[in-house]
Order: C-alpha cells, then structure tokens, then sequence
C-alpha cells in the first residue's frame, strides 16, 4: 500500500508519496483543477490510499480521488496539531506529515457526508445566508427612519401594505431617502421568494421526504429544524451515544480533568455551528408546544439560569431526534421521554 498526504490550497495541490515503511516514493505540486489530477491519477502506484485536510475545497477533491483509491480520508484541521507545532512549516512539510499520520494510522479522520446530502445541505446553508442577508436589510431599512426621526409602528413596518401606506402618506419622511427604502423593500421581498422556493424544493425532495415526515412528529419540531438535523448529521449511525450527538451539536461544555481534578470550561466552540443555532432557536420556542419539554424547562429555571434551562430543553430535542431517527419510526410520545430521561 502508497499512503498519499495532500496538502490543498486555492490553485495548487502539494503531495508527498510513501510505501508502509516510511520511505519516499515521490512528491511534488500540481494545479488544484480536475484535468491536472487525471493526469497525476494516472502515474501513480497501485494500491494507494490518500489523506487531506478539511477545508472548503475538500468535497469535490474528495469525490474525484474516491473512485480510483482504496480509501480517502478527511482530516480534522483543528486536531492536527503535528503540523501547526513544526518547526518548519510549508505546503511541502505539511503534506508529508499527514501522510506520515495516515501511514501510521494516527489521521484524526472527519466525518464525510455521502454527496448526496452535501449538496443538498450546500442549498439549506444558502438559504440560511439569505435569511441573515434579509434581516440585515430589514433593520437598514428600519434605520433609515430612524437616523431621520420619522415615527413608525415598529411591529408592522415590514408587512407590505404598512409599508406602502407609509411611503405614500407620511410627511416626514424625506424625499432623499424614499429610492432607497423602495429599494430595501424589493430587496427583502425578493429575497423571501427565493428562501421560500429553496425550503419547498428541500421539503418535497423524495430523497429526504419520509425522514423528514418522521421528525417533524415530535412536537416542537418543526421543517427547519428536522431539514438542519437531517443535512447537517448526514447518517445517524455516526453518533455511537447520545452524549457524542450532544457534543457534536455544541450544547455541553469543555471538560478539563488532571490530577484528579475536574473541571467544566464554557460551552466548547468544537461544534456543528449550524445545527447549534438551530437547536436553541427551536429550543427556547418549543415548550410552548411540547408539554413535556415545558416541565423539563420549568425544572431547569428553578435553579435560576434561564440559558441553562434553554440548553437542557435543546439536549432533550437531540435525544428525541436521535431516538425517532435511528428507529426510522414516528414519535412516540412514552417511549421516546423515557429514553430521553
């Protein structure tokens, strides 16, 4: 077996070549474009297997190169830590160590969706951007008035026929700035039609439809949510426990034990920001409708901190969803409580 480490930038991709005993067989640097790796692909030793670094070029690399390997793994970037504490540090150096790691089966691997969900979650995180891309056009649009003193209903300003009547009747707003509030609201309305047609195209996809109909049985959780745990997980057989969903989704904190002596640090910044996000939106929302999860975030206030009570109320949705989806059955309400418990 070749063990092959690549190192992956924007235009160029370094790789150091070696056989199991450690010795070099080649390395060198070639253009990061599908054409250029044909053509590497075809010079090289059988068998082989390759390693590379997480980063956003990764996925189509990975695609290309998994069809002629025995294996390509992913590295976790911030678990290197044999490259970030050399001395001498190049593209050329980094290669090599990580194919030195892989050699020697120390690849602190990461998890690679299968493509199929990849791309589809590539469409949710695009939504999600212009979700944020519309608010922050709503609060420019609410600031405009505000930098000129004009009184508004505030809960009312974005709903469409408000705003037209505003526009036409107020007196004190400002010639120089209706354009620009007329272009704000086109902005946010053309917004919302595009995030509405990605979220229907996500919903009906007949690849995601029936687990996604199982999800959304649990109470207080609704498409969004149940679209981010399906695309952000990929296969739930990844998670071997429920503490390993829950740290994987960032609501448990860091643990630093020596000597006997352990401590708890601040929530751990090792998570799937996405799906964090998420869970505590929906967490802070869904008591109101799940009782169970309404006594769970009443127990949880009575100690006094109501964002302790927030992230235990989003510990227990991560057990309800890994239970509904790891059975492929719908919510059942005893059942599912009790493992939750």
């Amino acid at each position: 077996m070749y063990y092959i480490g690549l190192d992956v930038h924007k235009k160029t991709i370094s790789y150091c070549i070696k056989r199991s005993s450690g010795e070099m067989h080649g390395e060198g640097k070639i253009d990061a474009t599908r054409a250029s790796l044909d053509v590497w692909l075809a010079s090289l030793p059988q068998p082989w297997t390759a390693a590379l670094e997480a980063t956003i070029f990764t996925g189509w690399i990975y695609d290309h190169l998994k069809p002629h390997a025995a294996a390509v793994k992913v590295a976790h970037p911030a678990m290197l830590k044999a490259i970030a504490a050399s001395k001498k540090k190049n593209d050329e150096v980094d290669a090599r160590k990580i194919a030195d790691l892989l050699r020697c089966d120390l690849l602190p691997e990461s998890y690679m969706a299968p493509v199929e969900f990849r791309e589809r979650r590539r469409a949710l995180r695009y939504r999600n951007l212009l979700m944020r891309q519309g608010v922050q056009m709503k609060n420019r649009v609410a600031g405009l008035l505000l930098e000129t003193g004009v009184v508004y209903n505030k809960k009312k300003l974005h709903q469409k026929r408000y705003f037209a009547d505003l526009l036409r009747d107020s007196e004190e707003i400002p010639e120089s700035i209706k354009p620009l509030m007329k272009v704000g609201r086109e902005t946010v309305e053309r917004i919302g039609k595009t995030e509405r047609a990605l979220l229907r195209s996500l919903e009906q996809d007949p690849v995601l439809q029936s687990r996604l109909q199982r999800l959304q049985t649990i109470p207080g959780v609704g498409p969004i949510l149940a679209l981010t745990w399906v695309l952000e997980v990929g296969e739930v057989s990844r998670f071997s426990s429920l503490k390993h969903a829950v740290s994987y989704c960032g609501l448990c904190s860091a643990e630093i034990a020596s000597a006997g002596i352990t401590k708890r640090a601040p929530i751990s910044k090792q998570r799937n920001k996405h799906l964090q996000a998420m869970l505590v939106e929906a967490a802070k929302m869904a008591p109101t409708w799940n009782a169970d999860l309404a006594v769970v975030h009443e127990k949880a206030l009575q100690k006094g901190n109501r964002n302790r009570a927030t992230l235990t109320v989003a510990r227990k949705l991560v057990a309800y969803l890994l239970a509904v989806d790891r059975r492929e059955t719908p919510f059942q309400k005893g059942k599912e409580f009790a493992e939750a418990a």
